[in-house]
């Protein structure tokens, strides 16, 4: 799920999202799918006024989430409550 530089990436089939203080957040793009999946999503974001970030972020950004979700053709939109072991946000989805 990291980066060659150590950065939160993708999975072995979906993208990986967060949610912090209303913006959606996910990678750049560089080591990941670059699917018509993901891309939907951020259009999704852009055309409803979402702010949406392709970026690098470390795993302490992902653990202050207010929440995680991951995205891909055959995994849907999936909700994330734990990563290592911490709880991300309430644990819950579509705060």
């Amino acid at each position: 799920m990291l980066d060659v530089n150590g950065f939160v990436n993708t999975t072995n089939a979906c993208n990986f999202f967060i949610v912090r203080k209303g913006a959606v957040w996910t990678s750049t793009g560089d080591y990941c799918m670059n699917g018509i999946t993901r891309q939907k999503m951020i259009d999704l974001c852009r055309a409803n006024d979402i702010p949406v970030h392709e970026r690098n972020y470390s795993l302490v950004d992902t653990y202050g989430a207010d929440e995680a979700f991951l995205m891909g053709t055959f995994g849907a939109q999936t909700p994330v409550g734990q990563i290592d072991g911490r709880q991300i946000a309430q644990g819950k989805w579509g705060r």
